[in-house]
């Protein structure tokens, strides 16, 4: 059995799908249908069973899982929004679950893979799995980066592969139900729905219009790392996920544009809630992940949007 945290959301989802092309259907997905439209992600997936995440967590330490039967567990998942400031619920949620997710897999020797984030960095411009380059703007960043903290002071003594994978800006199919917290793809594709313009931010700090810089990642290029730590049990760390390549937000929605064959751009100010707490740009250091001997390549703006787009507008 695997068990994927968060499986009914968008990269867990996905995960599963990875995980069903190869053969895998004997997958317990736990997460929260409070947002009961999620269930949709979970239509084209093949899962033995779901659990909620709370009483997953109380039938865990309650030692009702035969851990024998777990062969992994990929935690994706979280509380993703950047501008929750309940710190309370964001650390119980985001830092004490991993924790316990985390000696729970030490202790019974099963791999654990969780989802990590490049908000650790903050706005830092140098984006390598150091101390010294890591100071999240946000307490979701915190979250994360708290976890990390908590992992390497136990990297030396490890009993069974721990992976801390940094998503950077992720975007692709079955995001739908996070709202504002999409993807800029999917908001740019749904503003041309209804009108022949685009909507991107004024520029900010020392970035034109829509020239922040973000590295936007696929999330089948996403899976694909995930599924490759799963084939290699014996590397543990924390290692950057992205394409190692910023691109624009105009790159994006150009390549929008570009699928459509219409569409024009408009800059609107730049909110004044994500001033001092917004990354004008990021571009992960794939140094470790190639260090590792992963050679992944992935695909660029102008590759996932073009694959994104098709998947939005297909005929249903």
């Amino acid at each position: 059995m695997i068990i994927v945290t968060g499986g009914a959301g968008f990269i867990g989802c996905n995960l599963v799908q990875g995980l069903n092309q190869r053969g895998y259907d004997d997958i317990l997905i736990v997460d929260n249908l409070s947002n009961g439209i999620k269930y949709k992600n979970l239509l084209d997936c093949k899962i033995a069973d779901f659990i909620d995440k709370n009483s997953f967590l109380i039938k865990l330490q309650q030692g009702q899982f035969k851990t024998k039967a777990i062969q992994a567990i990929f935690h994706q998942g979280a509380c993703s929004s950047t501008t929750e400031w309940n710190g309370k619920y964001m650390m119980e949620n985001n830092y004490e679950y991993t924790k316990i997710l985390f000696h729970y897999c030490q202790e019974h020797s099963i791999p654990f893979i969780y989802a990590s984030s490049a908000a650790v960095y903050g706005a830092e411009q140098t984006f390598k799995e150091q101390r010294a380059f890591e100071a999240p703007l946000n307490v979701y960043g915190f979250s994360k980066f708290q976890f990390d903290q908590y992992l390497r002071m136990h990297l030396p003594q490890l009993t069974a592969q721990v992976v801390g994978l940094r998503y950077f800006n992720v975007y692709g199919p079955h995001e739908d139900h996070k709202g504002s917290m999409a993807s800029v793809a999917f908001h740019l594709n749904n503003q041309l729905k209804t009108s022949d313009t685009l909507r991107l931010f004024e520029g900010s700090d020392e970035y034109g219009n829509g020239e922040q810089r973000r590295d936007f990642v696929y999330v089948g290029d996403v899976v694909a790392i995930n599924l490759w730590f799963l084939d290699h049990p014996q590397v543990s760390g924390i290692f950057n996920t992205g394409t190692g390549r910023s691109q624009t937000f105009n790159d994006v929605a150009n390549a929008v544009i570009a699928y459509h064959q219409r569409g024009q751009i408009e800059y609107i100010p730049f909110p004044e809630h994500l001033k001092g707490c917004y990354q004008n740009f990021t571009e992960a250091d794939l140094s470790a992940l190639r260090a590792a001997e992963c050679q992944h390549q992935f695909k660029s703006v102008e590759q996932g949007v073009s694959e994104y787009m098709r998947w939005l507008n297909r005929a249903r």
